[in-house]
């Protein structure tokens, strides 16, 4: 998968308020402990294997509301060592010094957070598509 790839917002940078994509629509969650570090959602449609949900996303940048969908060619694949990866959208040259190294920051080391490029998150996005 290389094009483009569709997804909702669910939790808005900076904020504690999250919510959660059930049955075609967002609906409140909890309240987190600590602001997200970035704008997390999912990619309705596409299940990740590792947790049953949809894949989770995240994009760097300014806040977006939730409920925000976007459309757009991962930049990066947030690997995790339990194979619940995140798709990461946005600039990673413009964003490095800053929304990267929260991002990382925000997983404990046990769960083995590490970015990997675009064809990364291309290919792990086309084995979740052929097995669905």
């Amino acid at each position: 998968m290389t094009g483009p790839v569709g997804g909702v917002v669910e939790w808005t940078r900076g904020t504690l308020e999250r919510f959660v994509w059930r049955g075609g629509e967002l609906v409140p969650y909890r309240t987190e402990p600590w602001p997200a570090p970035v704008n997390y959602g999912c990619l309705p449609g596409l299940l990740n294997p590792a947790d049953g949900s949809e894949v989770d996303a995240v994009w760097l940048g300014e806040p977006l509301a939730v409920g925000t969908r976007l459309s757009g060619t991962p930049s990066a694949l947030l690997h995790l060592a339990d194979g619940d990866h995140k798709v990461v959208f946005g600039n990673l040259e413009e964003h490095h010094g800053g929304d990267l190294l929260a991002l990382l920051a925000w997983f404990p080391p046990g769960r083995g957070a590490r970015l990997e490029g675009p064809g990364d998150a291309a290919a792990w996005l086309a084995t979740l598509q052929a097995g669905s």
